[in-house]
């Protein structure tokens, strides 16, 4: 029956606006906006610095409008912000209401009971607007019929339909399309989304971060166990890892850590110099029941028999191994990154258990050759949300990127790159789809979009991705420190087919090559994401002679109230931290402050400076790292830090109550592997002694 509407479709309604949204400039295939070039400005949808459309999308939207034959001119410029909406900026969050996509973006709606306290009903909002202009005009293949209503792909009414013939009452409209506009989600009210500022996050950077030595390692990577206690995995660049018991805040205990123990011990296997090692860990989030974990590493094939893969540098991507200029007597592609399997089974009665691993390889996941001797990253993690593994690779080396690897589509050096490790192909399927090992390709990966990209890659043009991480409470911030050449440490925020510009770009900079043997991309072919935020060489410790970002985490720890919920980052030699701050919360908008910080008085081991430098008593920073607390540590050439209470280092922290005790240690648990739903390191070391080494072959 016309205008009637079900109890349990404005139940359930009711029940997709009492949804908490997550807020951050987004479209809604997942890609971060981008800004339009001269040749390619939209004519029809408005636009304000960034879009989500290309002038093609720009000009179906265009059609649509036209083809419903709105006679109206007021209900026609009200339905035509309602699908230029999908132009926004905000878009994925004005389509989407818990994952279910929608034909209309949200309509804000401030008739809707809420139980804010800020919240004042307006005389007009947008959703009444829109009730009130249209409800008697005739719109041909009427995108407000209640069977789309939370249907994007759904068929629309052939006729033309008015409002009223659709819904009951304007109660009814607003309820299925609108909701109040908060802090915490965004909905549309006929222009460009702009968050709502009278509740943000203070701004000030905290007076100080204060830090306690927990053990005396030097580390590079470190990775929560699985199972939700109050363990980790501590891995070397030279190949070792341990299983340690991490210390309760406040106990005045250090690393419970046994070095000659350690849980498995694949230095066999990895070669090791200034520019290679063992450069990233990765626990299957299945791990408990399954024992599955995975190394990422470099090999050399004058040495280990097992290191054999295709060159990065070949006839795909225009470039002739033989052509390429040896460094450090090494010969092109006699170096390789792998990622290899191992397994915790059989050591224990369950995988949680073990406190050791075969280091016996289980699967090959991916090998390939290195064109030089530098930039290679190698970070692994797992998707929260997906369970794919995520693989962060340099440009592979050489002046300036000379080859353009980064921006080559058909390369996976300069990539992020998404990998289904669950669904093994066989021999056949991985050599007829010219895999580089034993892994599927996620059908969302954007190659489904753009058949020009490898289908391996998420994301491209970085040029060294070192510690990349994703937001515990929004995993749709996957955050990326990308380490510059010459002026600029840049965080990049990673997204869905996202292009980060290197080497057409250094962070916000136009990048003059010295070198172009493969070539140059021109400015104007790509649509570039700037750094989200970052620093200049001009700001870190002079004395150093460079910089080299260290990608961070977002606090989210109670720990230290007044550092909650900003981004915290550091630089390899200055030994300096940062603080991002986003305003208003959930925008995207940050803003960043060198902040201080000290070794608590009462430090289970004494935190002392590095003897022969002008740094502090971290030295140089590696790596963070966080437990399943959400603490935050620094893995540091001088060893091993967490973030405490401010109090204890004598900072003012208003929000700490130092009379309350932090939250116990979470009790062992055995998450299940997450469904599928959609949506540097070449610098390290392990020793100090290192350092001038380094400091040679840093170009």
């Amino acid at each position: 029956m016309k205008g009637v509407i079900s109890i349990t479709f404005l139940i359930c309604c009711l029940l997709l606006l009492l949804e908490s949204s997550i807020s951050l400039p987004l479209c809604i295939d997942s890609r971060a906006p981008f800004t339009l070039n001269n040749t390619t400005t939209p004519g029809f949808c408005p636009y304000n610095g960034s879009t989500c459309c290309n002038s093609t999308e720009d000009a179906q939207i265009e059609k649509q409008f036209r083809m419903r034959n709105i006679s109206d001119s007021a209900c026609a410029s009200v339905v035509k912000s309602i699908l230029c909406a999908r132009c926004d900026p905000f878009s994925a969050e004005l389509f989407t209401v818990q994952s279910t996509p929608r034909s209309v973006p949200v309509l804000c709606n401030s008739t809707i009971p809420t139980n804010s306290s800020q919240s004042k009903a307006k005389e007009e909002d947008f959703c009444t607007q829109v009730w009130d202009t249209c409800k008697t005009v005739s719109i041909v293949n009427s995108p407000f019929a209640p069977s789309l209503q939370g249907q994007a792909g759904a068929p629309v009414h052939a006729n033309a339909t008015k409002l009223t013939e659709l819904w009951q009452s304007k109660t009814d409209f607003c309820t299925a399309f609108g909701r109040e506009s908060d802090n915490s989600s965004v909905c549309f009210e006929g222009e460009l989304v702009s968050l709502n500022k009278t509740e943000t996050a203070p701004v000030t950077p905290p007076r100080g971060v204060c830090f306690e030595k927990i053990g005396n390692g030097s580390y590079l990577s470190m990775v929560a166990h699985p199972d939700g206690s109050n363990r980790a995995f501590f891995s070397n660049q030279m190949g070792k890892v341990w299983l340690a018991t991490l210390p309760d805040q406040g106990s005045g205990g250090a690393i419970e850590l046994d070095e000659s123990s350690p849980f498995v011990d694949l230095t066999d296997q990895v070669y090791f110099d200034t520019q290679f090692g063992m450069m990233g860990m990765a626990f299957h989030p299945n791990f408990s029941q399954n024992g599955r974990f995975f190394a990422s590493f470099n090999c050399d094939k004058s040495k280990w028999s097992g290191c054999t893969g295709r060159c990065a540098c070949n006839s795909d991507v225009n470039c002739d191994p033989s052509k390429i200029g040896t460094d450090h007597g090494a010969q092109p592609c006699q170096y390789q990154t792998v990622i290899a399997e191992y397994t915790a089974n059989g050591t224990a009665s369950q995988p949680s258990l073990a406190e050791s691993a075969k280091p016996t390889e289980v699967r090959r996941i991916f090998t390939m050759g290195l064109p030089f001797t530098s930039q290679h990253g190698g970070q692994i993690l797992f998707g929260p949300d997906d369970g794919y593994l995520y693989f962060m690779m340099g440009y592979g080396g050489g002046p300036g990127d000379p080859y353009n690897f980064a921006q080559n589509k058909k390369s996976l050096l300069g990539k992020i790159m998404r990998l289904d490790i669950d669904n093994i192909p066989s021999a056949t399927q991985i050599s007829k789809l010219g895999l580089w090992g034993s892994y599927s390709i996620p059908q969302d990966n954007p190659y489904s979009e753009d058949e020009d990209l490898q289908p391996e890659i998420w994301a491209l043009g970085l040029r060294n991705p070192w510690r990349c991480s994703f937001d515990a409470e929004r995993s749709s911030y996957f955050f990326c420190g990308d380490v510059g050449q010459d002026l600029f440490e840049e965080v990049d925020l990673i997204t869905k087919g996202g292009n980060y510009g290197w080497r057409a770009y250094e962070g916000p900079y136009i990048f003059n090559a010295t070198q172009s043997p493969g070539g140059n991309t021109s400015l104007t072919s790509i649509n570039p994401i700037f750094p989200i935020f970052g620093y200049n060489h001009s700001e870190v410790n002079k004395n150093e002679g460079s910089a080299s970002i260290t990608g961070g985490y977002f606090y989210r720890s109670n720990t230290d109230p007044c550092t909650y919920g900003r981004y915290l980052f550091g630089d390899l030699y200055a030994g300096a931290i940062w603080a991002a701050t986003e305003d208003p919360v959930n925008s995207g908008n940050f803003s960043t402050s060198k902040i201080p910080f000290s070794c608590a008085h009462d430090s289970p081991l004494r935190c002392e400076s590095v003897p022969g430098t002008s740094l502090s008593a971290l030295g140089y920073i590696f790596s963070f790292g966080e437990d399943n607390n959400k603490d935050v540590y620094i893995l540091a050439s001088s060893g091993v830090y967490r973030v405490v209470r401010p109090s204890r280092c004598n900072y003012a922290c208003s929000l700490e109550n130092a009379t309350t005790t932090t939250s116990p240690t979470p009790s062992p648990s055995s998450p299940s592997h997450a469904n599928r739903w959609s949506n540097y390191s070449g610098y390290l070391f392990l020793q100090f002694s290192s350092f001038l080494l380094l400091l040679l072959g840093f170009m």
